[in-house]
Order: structure tokens, then C-alpha cells, then sequence
């Protein structure tokens, strides 16, 4: 263990209390393993940097397989690079209970996104060993591919692949940031086109739920003074890409009452943005997180600014129609100003609503461990987003310092981590038995 893991660890177990280790679940386990995992790709700033289909991705999966197979799993990779560890259940013709998350992480990224709902989704299955259970169904702890997305801007590569929802054109397509295609990446990861389009599985025969363990990325849990939180549903995201067409001039000799002014309008329209969300729905938000401005000069009247517009709710007809309002909205601007608009939209994904009995269940099993139930949304898309269009998921929020995150300086609790632990091992002895 390097400096900084050594650090890492140390700090996680300086506030831990002990009594939280009970029933096999072991908290000093749980740091060892996040410490380990955040020597693998770090930065310069104490970040992690482990882009999908990377040699730092491909590291800490071979790390979690080698603490697969110390925990008594069965362990496979399918062709998208996903690796599962599997624990035999009485009934091993049954539908297997899932958990998991992702290794991946964006670029100078944060130590718990992910590598957390993996390790605590193992230490489930290493509590048990202990304590010499079988669940009835089988169980299988999951590492997905690239859900993070840095490489391809995209991202659930693997979860995506498992459930058969890939365009095989669209995915072929593919670029990264250094221009290799997606077929170059996947290969120079020891995978295969083939391989990667024929890692889907029969979900409806084979898993029976999905749980997700993962930290919050906001504060709600926090204000609350909440370890944890369950997630009522999953926001799906429309990026639209905005782009005003003014005229460009002469800062210095075209009069005020004589400019079609591009950023003009489109600080206008940023402006307007803001009040939208909320009267469409309490769950939606809106953003603008690029803007391009040409000829970008300084003694130049911009002539087209063209910025983007990531909207999101977990209801799809609310963030349906705040897209279209957006949309009119712009128009509305544009023609106000004397401009052009033209709306490019590059992303639109099905939010996901988990199912009220899944969210049920999770309850119960926070409830169980003497902590409030408290339901929230999630704006951020996770792998549970992909796999709970086809099997019944269910989310646990982990609380995160400050509400950071995809920072080196996220942070979550110790006590909170294996909190997490404890509740997520209790509702799938509940699904599994």
C-alpha cells in the first residue's frame, strides 16, 4: 500500500466505531479494499483516473477477482469485460440476486463513485462465509464496464451489453477522445466486437433483482443527518445542443440598435432557463454546462454561440415536456432578438422509476437497522438506470460529505460505508430467501 492509500485508510478508520462489525460484516475489510483500490490510477491531485476499457480499469477488476475468489465465488468475465463472482444458492435453478456497481471513474475522479457499491456488494457475500449461510437463490456480486462513460462520452457500456440494449451500428461507431474506434479500445483491453455483442444474458431466466449500492452526490442525506437514503427513481437525461446565429461586427462601429447579437441571446435564454424546472416538475433540473462562443474575439460581436442543455427527471412525461418548453423557449428568444436558432439533440434517456415494492423492501431493511427511511431521487444515472428497465432494481444512497463528488474530494463515512453494508445484506436475505 502506497503513501496515499496508507493515508486513505487511515482516515477512514480514525472515526470508525467497531461495534458496527457484527454479523460478518467487517469494517476494517471494507477500508482496506477502498485503499487499495485507490492507489490504482491516481492522480497528481490524490483523484483516481480509471477511464473505461483502461489498464487502471482492467487493474482493479483483476484486484476485486482475486477478492472474489479469496471469498469463495465463482468468477467470470463475460466479453464485455464485466466480471461477476457467483455464490451457489441452495436453489441454484432459481434467478440469482444481483449486486454491484463499476471500477471506472471520470478523470481525476473521486475514491467511492463506484468502487463502493462493489466492495460493500462483496462484503455481503464475505459476511456470510463467515457466519455459514446459503441464501436460497443464488447470489452474484458485479463489476460493470465503463459506466462512468469518460471514454466514449457515452457510457453503461457494460451493463448495457449485458441487458442487450446496444445498437451494434451505433456502438461500432464509437470514437474516443484520442479518435481509436471502439472496436481498437475494446481489443487493446483483450476483448472482442464479437464477444462484447454476444455478453447478453437472459435476464428474465437468470436475475431475479439488481441492487445498487452507491453514494449520494448531493446533500439531501446529509441535511438530513441520514448514513443512508432509498431511492425512489432514476432521472433520465435529454442533452440538447443550442446554437444561436447572430451576425458577427465590428464591436466598435456597429451601433447598439443595429446588432444581432449571438450571446446576447443566449444569456437570455441561460437566464430564463433557471425558472423552468420547477414548474414543470419538483424532481426536474436543467443545466447549461457548456457554452462556445464565435469568433470569441475581443473586439468582435459574437456571431453564434452554441452551448449545451442537460435536462432531467425521473418522471419521463414531466422531463418530456420541460424539454419542449426549453426548446420553445429558445425559439421564442431567438426570434425576440432577431436571430437564428437550431436545436441538435444528442441524448435522450428513459428515466427509471424503481418499483414501489423494491423500495418497499429496502425500507424495511433500514428501518431494521434502527435508521429513518428516507426516500430521494436520483439525478444522476447509474447502471441500475440500464438494468431496471427488465429486472426489478432497487437503489441505496450512501451519504456523501458536502454532496461531492467526481472530486478527489468526495468522501463518505466509514460507519456510514458498512451502515450500507449491513442494510443492503439484510434485503437480499430478504429477496433471495
Amino acid at each position: 500500500m502506497n503513501e496515499f492509500a496508507n493515508n486513505f485508510f487511515e482516515k477512514l478508520m480514525q472515526d470508525f466505531d467497531s461495534r458496527l462489525n457484527h454479523s460478518g460484516i467487517d469494517g476494517k475489510r471494507l477500508a482496506n479494499r477502498l485503499a487499495l483500490l485507490s492507489e490504482i490510477g491516481v492522480t497528481s491531485e490524490n483523484g483516481s483516473n480509471r477511464m473505461g476499457f483502461s489498464k487502471e480499469e482492467r487493474q482493479a477488476k483483476e484486484l476485486v477477482k482475486s477478492w472474489m475468489q479469496e471469498a469463495g465465488l465463482v468468477v467470470r468475465e463475460d466479453g464485455a469485460g464485466n466480471v461477476f463472482g457467483r455464490l451457489k444458492g441452495k436453489d441454484s435453478t432459481a434467478p440469482a440476486i444481483l449486486s454491484g456497481s463499476h471500477v471506472d471513474s471520470v478523470p481525476n475522479g473521486g475514491h467511492f463513485d463506484g468502487p463502493l457499491g462493489v466492495l460493500v456488494a462483496l462484503e455481503v457475500a464475505e459476511a456470510w462465509n463467515e457466519t455459514g449461510f446459503q441464501p436460497r437463490k443464488s447470489y452474484e456480486v458485479v463489476v460493470f464496464t465503463d459506466e462512468e462513460g469518460a471514454r466514449f462520452s457515452g457510457g453503461f457500456s457494460g451493463s448495457a451489453a449485458m441487458i442487450g440494449d446496444v445498437n451494434e451500428e451505433d456502438q461500432l461507431k464509437l470514437r474516443d477522445l484520442n479518435g481509436d474506434s471502439f472496436k481498437t479500445v475494446i481489443e487493446a483491453d483483450g476483448l472482442s466486437v464479437a464477444e462484447y455483442f454476444s455478453a447478453k444474458r437472459n435476464v428474465k431466466e437468470e436475475i431475479a433483482a439488481f441492487i445498487e449500492v452507491h453514494i449520494e452526490q448531493g446533500k439531501q442525506l446529509e441535511k438530513k443527518n441520514l448514513p443512508v437514503g432509498v431511492v425512489t427513481g432514476i432521472a433520465g437525461p435529454c442533452w440538447l445542443e443550442l446554437s444561436f446565429h447572430g451576425e458577427a461586427g465590428h464591436a466598435g462601429n456597429t451601433p447598439m440598435n443595429d446588432r444581432k447579437d449571438a450571446l446576447i441571446a443566449a444569456s437570455m435564454f441561460i437566464h430564463e432557463l433557471e425558472r423552468f424546472p420547477k414548474e414543470v416538475s419538483p424532481t426536474a433540473v436543467a443545466t447549461v454546462g457548456r457554452v462556445q462562443v464565435y469568433p470569441n474575439g475581443i473586439n468582435v460581436i459574437p456571431g453564434k454561440v452554441t452551448l449545451t442543455v442537460d435536462v432531467r427527471d425521473i418522471f419521463k412525461e414531466t422531463r418530456d415536456l420541460l424539454v419542449e418548453e426549453i426548446i420553445k423557449m429558445a425559439q421564442e428568444v431567438a426570434e425576440h432578438r432577431g436571430v437564428r436558432i437550431e436545436v441538435i439533440e444528442n441524448l435522450r434517456i428513459a428515466p427509471v422509476l424503481i418499483p414501489v415494492q423494491m423500495q418497499g423492501k429496502m425500507m424495511k431493511a433500514v428501518e431494521e437497522h434502527g435508521v429513518e427511511a428516507h426516500l430521494l431521487p436520483s439525478g444522476a444515472g447509474h447502471d441500475s438506470m440500464i438494468v431496471g428497465r427488465h429486472v426489478p432494481t432497487a437503489m441505496l444512497f450512501v451519504r456523501s460529505k458536502d454532496g461531492i463528488s467526481h472530486n478527489p474530494k468526495e468522501w463518505s463515512s466509514l460507519n456510514d460505508c458498512v451502515m450500507a453494508a449491513h442494510v443492503l445484506k439484510s434485503v437480499i436475505e430478504d429477496l433471495a430467501e
